[in-house]
């Protein structure tokens, strides 16, 4: 039986691919964080072991000789990574490099498939494709860059190795630590009258937002390719917070919703890029990949889910 190891398994990201991939009837095993008390998919066999463990990493790597590995494990919020630029680094950067040693050194038929972010990208013009420079301005967006670049130089020294350049992408998964998972639960909240108000930052900047199992199938499409490459993984649509906003209480009947949001001065994030679009082109060729929900589906999905979580709590 075919088998796939993934890091981050208790994650957004790597809850879809688990499922998706047992689905299959692929072996799967997933790394978790010393600790950890979330959830793991039913049918994954659980390795406990920091990321940043280098010796751990590179054993369970040698023990498993995995067809695939999907790294998506790491620190995922830019806002956050300035607060703790080393910690980032150490979570997000450095994980990369041990894993490619590893693979290289001890299971060099494995291959690997990075989740990389439009982060990366940093303050370049949208669309952003395969060929856009890699400028990050944040810790965040280096450390993924870091990584890119440690994928880009193994696979020129032969290993199946891939990274996928994946823009924000959402679900009823979503954390609330995210600005998208925070307006949808907070909008039922209002809407149960559980919370008076919804506190954001700048309602103006523009990101191109998906359906996060959409982007775990690109993952998969990109596993099967007979040539490693980077793939650009996003819809080509953006859409502001604002936009996000609206969709979000549209989804209660609320159309004067300004009443009900404030902005928090403390939440801006200075150079933050002010619109991130995904070309997804290569995706949508070599991989004969496209998205599957429409921006407002998204949106819907994501507060019905917070409806229904709170109507069972009450």
């Amino acid at each position: 039986m075919p088998v796939a190891f993934i890091t981050g398994v208790t994650g957004q990201d790597g809850t879809y691919l688990a499922r998706a991939l047992l689905e299959e009837g692929i072996d799967v095993h997933g790394l978790v964080r010393p600790g950890s008390t979330a959830p793991v998919e039913a049918g994954v066999t659980v390795h406990v072991a920091d990321v940043r463990d280098a010796k751990s990493l590179t054993g369970i790597i040698a023990e498993l000789q995995p067809q695939v590995l999907y790294h998506l494990a790491g620190q995922t919020s830019v806002g956050a990574s300035w607060n703790g630029v080393l910690d980032t680094v150490q979570n997000t950067g450095e994980p990369v490099a041990t894993i490619l040693a590893a693979l290289a050194s001890s299971s060099p038929d494995t291959r690997l498939i990075n989740a990389s972010s439009a982060e990366i990208f940093g303050l370049a013009g949208a669309p952003q494709d395969e060929s856009t420079p890699v400028s990050p301005v944040s810790p965040y967006g280096a450390a993924k860059a870091l990584g890119h670049f440690l994928v880009a130089g193994f696979r020129a020294r032969g290993l199946h190795a891939s990274s996928v350049i994946l823009y924000n992408h959402e679900s009823p998964l979503r954390s609330e630590r995210f600005v998208t998972g925070k307006i949808a639960a907070s909008v039922a909240r209002i809407h149960a009258g559980r919370q008076e108000e919804l506190l954001l930052g700048d309602l103006s900047s523009e990101r191109d937002w998906g359906w996060a199992p959409d982007y775990v199938d690109a993952m998969r499409l990109a596993a099967r390719q007979d040539q490693p490459q980077d793939f650009v993984i996003g819809t080509g649509v953006s859409h502001s917070i604002r936009d996000f906003v609206v969709a979000a209480f549209a989804e209660i009947g609320v159309d004067d919703w300004e009443a009900l949001v404030r902005t928090d001065t403390s939440l801006l994030r200075p150079a933050d890029p002010a619109t991130q679009r995904a070309n997804n082109t290569k995706a949508r060729e070599v991989l004969g990949w496209a998205p599957t929900m429409q921006f407002q589906e998204i949106v819907a999905a994501m507060v019905r889910h917070h409806l229904a979580t709170l109507n069972r709590s009450s």
